[in-house]
């Protein structure tokens, strides 16, 4: 529960510091002193997002601070996952800096606010004026249904099994999706992969190739210059290596008469070794080069399929071609694999509707055996609130169809005249009669809620006389399980508060502040 509050510098407050018991406290002030000032603090305690608009004076920080008795709430576990210190008391703060920046704090522990809420969530809950209208909404009534039905486990359980049926749904479009497009494209793929295969393109060296080539298509100008160069070296009386191998013999004649000369013939020596092997390389290439009109033809359509593919797939070498060869054949086996993955898929997606369809038929259960009684027990609340002739109905219909929630579809009827039937409530109610029923219900969440702190904000909006009376009665009761603040107008609410806030402002110096005492 909401031990003490501390406010400074937001709005009209300059530095308030109010103490709370448990049971019943009510706030009362006149239409403008501020008691949607000190609600709206309360609301930056619980994570709501603020500006340095609400800061009274823009050029001093802004602190909301608030003390909350935890001991009773079992709240170790939630401390313990948020890695945060866990006191008692556990003091909350909201700091609103003059550059604009917000800081928030746990036990004097940085927190964000999505922790802040978390915290705050479990503390504290804030029923404004507006919020009544929620009593008119499908979702405000499942939450009330299931928090009567005990339903709060099983909802967890079905929202896991349901977000994994939603997953599963968008994998089996996706494998769809993927095998339609891999079908539309695999006559093509498998084409063009037969096409590469087809080439035995490991097999292939296109530089080899294209040298070949070139000698096969050139072969009678090779073979017509080799054998032009072996005679130049071999003609037997002006051949180049006859010439040469006579100057040796002359030169040999005189080597002994100096070391420059036999240095001379030695070169001569390995010139004409080297001429020889020349000699015998032009006839071993010209014997080689075999004129084969049908090995050249084979090549020039080899490479001519080549240079085509290469051209088709815009790549310049044989290894590119391999690899676009070995894309196409994981595209053509996920293809025809894609049945197999579409199966196992579709497999687990039944099984994983059938878990959502027994989850949501146990919420459907749960929900169908407390409703009969709590209509009973609101027409016995709103009964003592004036209103003896309501009736209520809720209409649980499975439509077949899974949502957040379940399968149901609720409307909560209501009927406030004898002979009347029964129409949603949205239709059916007053204000007053919204304030009244929204009171009652809240009574009843009170004894399935574990919430310390209740906050109600001019609940009792449209209400007067002996009503009203009875309505402060219905929040003491209340307030016997929990700490109720309630904000409100009406003399007899107020006159059942164990604790009394007044909320007023006065005027000093021209500036006007808001107080309490």
């Amino acid at each position: 529960m909401l031990r003490s509050l501390v406010i400074k510098n937001y709005a009209l407050i300059d530095d308030i510091q109010v103490s709370l018991d448990a049971g019943l406290t009510v706030i009362t002030g006149e239409t403008g002193a501020g008691k949607s000032i000190l609600l709206g603090a309360l609301g930056l305690l619980m994570g709501q997002r603020a500006d340095l608009s609400v800061s009274r004076d823009s050029s001093k920080k802004c602190i909301i601070e608030g003390s909350f008795d935890v001991e009773n709430y079992a709240l170790q576990d939630l401390f313990d996952r948020l890695d945060l210190d866990y006191e008692q008391p556990t003091i909350m703060r909201r700091e609103l800096l003059p550059s604009g920046k917000s800081r928030a704090f746990i036990n004097d522990t940085p927190v964000s606010l999505n922790q802040m809420k978390e915290v705050a969530g479990r503390l504290i809950h804030i029923h404004s004026q507006h919020q009544t209208l929620e009593l008119t909404t499908e979702e405000f009534q499942l939450e009330f249904l299931d928090a009567v039905a005990g339903n709060q486990e099983p909802l967890i359980a079905y929202r896991v099994a349901f977000e994994h049926y939603k997953q599963l749904g968008k994998e089996l479009e996706r494998l769809k999706e993927q095998q339609a497009q891999a079908g539309r494209e695999l006559d093509y793929n498998e084409f063009l992969y037969q096409e590469l295969q087809q080439q035995d393109l490991a097999a292939m060296d296109q530089a080899k190739m294209e040298e070949e080539y070139q000698k096969l298509q050139h072969s009678e100008r090779i073979l017509e210059v080799l054998g032009g160069a072996t005679a130049i070296l071999e003609e037997d009386q002006q051949g180049a290596l006859s010439l040469l191998r006579e100057a040796r013999s002359k030169l040999g004649g005189i080597t002994d008469l100096s070391p420059a000369y036999q240095e001379l013939w030695q070169r001569l020596e390995s010139s004409i070794i080297e001429l020889d092997d020349v000699a015998g390389e032009l006839a071993q290439q010209a014997e080689d080069l075999d004129a084969n009109p049908q090995q050249l033809a084979k090549l020039e359509s080899d490479l001519n399929n080549l240079y085509r593919l290469q051209q088709k797939h815009q790549v310049d070498t044989i290894d590119a071609l391999l690899a676009i060869q070995q894309d196409l054949w994981a595209k053509v086996a996920q293809a025809t694999d894609a049945g197999g993955q579409l199966v196992e898929i579709e497999q687990q997606l039944k099984a994983s509707e059938a878990k959502c369809l027994a989850l949501a038929k146990k919420l459907h259960n749960n929900r169908m055996g407390v409703a009969e009684g709590l209509q009973t027990l609101l027409v016995t609340l709103v009964e003592d609130l004036g209103m003896p002739h309501a009736r209520f109905r809720f209409n649980i219909r499975e439509s077949g169809k899974f949502n957040t929630t379940g399968t149901d579809q609720l409307s909560f009827l209501f009927s406030a005249n004898p002979g009347s039937d029964v129409a949603p409530i949205s239709g059916q109610a007053s204000g007053g009669e919204l304030s009244r029923i929204m009171l009652a219900i809240k009574s009843v969440l009170a004894s399935y809620q574990q919430l310390p702190t209740l906050v109600l904000d001019e609940i009792d909006t449209g209400v007067s006389g002996a009503v009203a009376a009875k309505m402060a009665s219905i929040m003491q009761q209340m307030a016997e399980r929990m700490q109720i603040l309630a904000v409100t107008h009406l003399p007899q609410v107020a006159a059942q508060g164990k604790t009394h806030l007044k909320v007023y402002k006065e005027m000093t110096s021209g500036t006007t502040t808001t107080h309490i005492k």
